[in-house]
């Protein structure tokens, strides 16, 4: 952070070495998890931030957004292969249905408990502005996930769809206050 902060401000000289508050707000930008499984990354040296990786979960610290975004493209080399190993053999199927998430949120959370110790994720988002929300069903074992979905589909009205938003027509818009 030394070295990065004093060759990208326009700062007057700093001391570093003796305690002030400016010192001690400098040093909780820093202040990072250390030990075992814990690593500090810096995506860029353009950048003075650092991500914090611990016990192989990525955290982001900036709150500014363009500072974030920077983060993440110096990321990219550090994330992609991550991802697409985590996602190798993880399968994926979308069910479009008009039930509001209120009207099926005792179901999926009673499926959810029921599938869970098979791998399984059910996800529910809502797509504002439409008629229609999606639920997903996440897992490894493709011939179990498949095996939900007429059940699933019976359960929220519901129909197998293969991109969000494929079964949407002009009328779907929802009305306000409707």
């Amino acid at each position: 952070m030394r070295k990065l902060w004093k060759s990208k401000r326009n700062e007057p000289f700093f001391d570093w070495d003796t305690p002030s508050p400016k010192l001690s707000a400098k040093l909780r930008m820093v202040t990072l998890p250390t030990g075992p499984g814990c690593r500090v990354y810096f995506p860029s040296e353009e950048l003075w931030v650092p991500i914090s990786i611990v016990n192989e979960n990525v955290h982001i610290l900036p709150g500014i957004p363009l500072l974030f975004q920077q983060m993440l493209t110096g990321l990219e080399k550090e994330l992609v292969p991550r991802i697409e190993a985590s996602s190798r053999n993880i399968f994926r199927l979308m069910i479009s249905t008009p039930q509001p998430e209120s009207q099926m949120a005792d179901y999926l959370t009673t499926l959810q408990e029921r599938v869970k110790d098979r791998g399984v994720k059910v996800g529910s988002y809502p797509r504002w502005g439409k008629t229609k929300n999606t639920v997903t069903l996440v897992g490894r074992d493709q011939e179990y996930v498949e095996s939900l979905v007429d059940e699933v589909t019976a359960q929220l009205d519901g129909k197998r769809i293969s991109v969000e938003g494929e079964d949407d027509s002009e009328t779907d818009e929802v009305v306000e206050g409707v």
